[in-house]
């Protein structure tokens, strides 16, 4: 294959097939972009299969390589829940408000957001294998050395550094995952990897609480939630030999044929992204993604809790609820990854561009389902997991294929840009404010709420009141003013999470806008 030189050309959006034949990159089911600025439109077929007529098949390096990637993707999320599982008891700890304990996931996430665009520069330059490993070293001590700090404010400071670390791995590894194949089997690839998503929140919020409650039972340790924060440092420095000594990382777009790519400059690859309508409209939306995503990974097992302890005839343990989120978390990744993956497999062979459409459909199937779970969690708190099952299902159909479109939308030399861009953008106006939006619109709420008896409907708005659904006795032990308190802080919370249905039907809108766009 002829040397394939990309600083040589002028513009680098490769705008029909024979443009990508002609310049030494094999077709890859890209469509490049899916809404196209003029009569030209790049529908790429499947990709070349070999001599015998037998479709790719995954080799055993690029097995083990997915598997390790998967693994520290896994831990990562982990690592970034792990806090959500013990949150009730970090702000005993602390002494701090529902807008301060919002503020540690935020924090996190504008440092991990802020720091992505450098890795994926560097990503799309330098080994991504060592910057992997660095970064895995660095968020690992930092999580050990945060679990340390007696104070809010350095603890906070450390939650920051993880975010550093974080960001080296997430803006890369989908990249190289994208060098090693193309059409259908780099949609199941993603797909496999992106089940770290749900799954590894859902761990987190297990490993967080369980081995809290170990500790507890084991020595009585009155911060025993420090020692939950300490498992996925020792599984990251696993993950850290496994990089170094075992994972092999492919040429840039050798799956497209293209192990002589060469970088261009960083204000060439902004251009190209910033231009690129599809990839502003995927980012766009899966800001609103995050956004949900992240509102509900942080406040739901708290949120539940608080929900379980309000009842007068609570059907499960408010120790429980954390275990029981994770396991729902988990469940519904493990369907609703896959589930995404293979509804744009199927869709596109009549609907080229279904992957938005795929990802809006899910979006607003998603609403009533979790504004009933936010409704039902005062009442029923079983009915209330069933019933967020399902909203969690649809809201994962987007996560694999998000990054696929992102994927395949742009050229290898420029996938870490991208990634990272979007990690940029999704995250600042996505779930880096989510979490502190939540604790204070419900720190805004709870002045105008009263207690079991008398709530406002519309606060803080009016001060209306009217009579609520409970009874004035209740079957546990709980004093009657802390009862109350315990009231105000839910329903603080139910009404500032809300937001989540208001930014996931514009999401879906945005997706579909999308779709509509190439469409016609």
């Amino acid at each position: 294959m002829p040397p394939y030189n990309i600083q040589k050309r002028d513009s680098l959006k490769l705008e029909t097939v024979s443009d990508m034949e002609a310049e030494g990159l094999r077709s890859n089911l890209s469509h490049q972009e899916l809404i196209p600025e003029g009569p030209t439109v790049v529908v790429v077929t499947t990709i070349t299969p070999d001599p015998e007529g037998h479709a790719p098949r995954v080799t055993k390096g690029q097995a083990v390589t997915v598997a390790i990637l998967c693994f520290v993707n896994l831990i990562n999320y982990m690592d970034r829940f792990t806090i959500a599982g013990i949150l009730f008891d970090i702000q005993k700890t602390f002494g701090i408000s529902d807008s301060q304990s919002g503020l540690l996931q935020t924090a996190f996430v504008l440092v991990y957001m802020v720091m992505a665009p450098l890795f994926g520069f560097l990503g799309d330059r330098f080994s991504r294998k060592y910057l992997m490993a660095v970064g895995l070293f660095f968020w690992s001590i930092a999580t050990v050395l945060g679990s340390l700090m007696k104070n809010y404010e350095l603890f906070l400071l450390f939650r920051c550094l993880v975010g550093v670390g974080e960001a080296s791995y997430s803006t890369i590894a989908p990249t190289i995952i994208s060098d090693m194949f193309v059409s259908d089997l780099r949609s199941k690839m993603l797909a496999v990897f992106y089940f770290a998503i749900p799954v590894g929140s859902g761990l987190g919020y297990i490993i967080g609480a369980e081995v809290k409650n170990l500790v507890e039972n084991a020595g009585g340790d009155s911060e025993a939630w420090r020692w939950g924060l300490r498992v996925t440092p020792v599984m990251g420095l696993v993950a850290l030999l496994l990089i170094v000594f075992v994972l092999r990382e492919p040429p840039r777009g050798e799956s497209e044929g293209g192990q002589h790519l060469q970088p261009t400059s960083f204000g060439s690859d902004l251009k190209y992204l910033f231009t690129n309508k599809s990839f502003i409209l995927s980012t766009l939306a899966f800001t609103c993604v995050t956004f949900v995503a992240g509102a509900l990974a942080w406040w739901g097992p708290l949120f539940t809790q608080l929900g379980v302890k309000i009842q007068d005839h609570p059907s499960v343990n408010p120790d429980d609820v954390a275990f029981a989120f994770g396991a729902i978390a988990m469940s519904a990744g493990l369907i609703g990854v896959p589930l995404g993956s293979f509804a744009g497999q199927k869709l596109r062979v009549r609907l080229p561009y279904a992957d938005p459409l795929v990802c809006g459909v899910g979006l607003l199937f998603s609403v009533p389902l979790i504004l009933g779970a936010m409704i039902l969690a005062e009442f029923h708190t079983i009915a209330s997991y069933i019933v967020v099952f399902f909203g969690q299902i649809f809201l994962n159909l987007n996560w694999a294929v998000v990054s696929d479109i992102v994927l395949y939308i742009v050229i290898p030399t420029r996938r870490s840009s991208a990634e990272a861009f979007q990690i940029l953008f999704s995250h600042a106006l996505g779930d880096a404010g989510s979490p502190y939006l939540i604790g204070v619109v419900a720190d805004a709420f709870k002045p105008y709420i009263h207690d079991r008896n008398m709530t406002t409907t519309v606060a803080p708005f009016t001060t209306t009141t009217e009579p609520t659904f409970f009874n004035a006795t209740s079957t546990t032990n709980t004093p009657i003013d802390d009862m109350d308190s315990l009231y105000v802080e839910f329903k603080s919370k139910q009404y500032a999470m809300f937001l989540c249905a208001i930014i996931n039907i514009l999401g879906a809108c945005i997706l579909l806008l999308e779709f509509l766009l190439h469409s016609c």
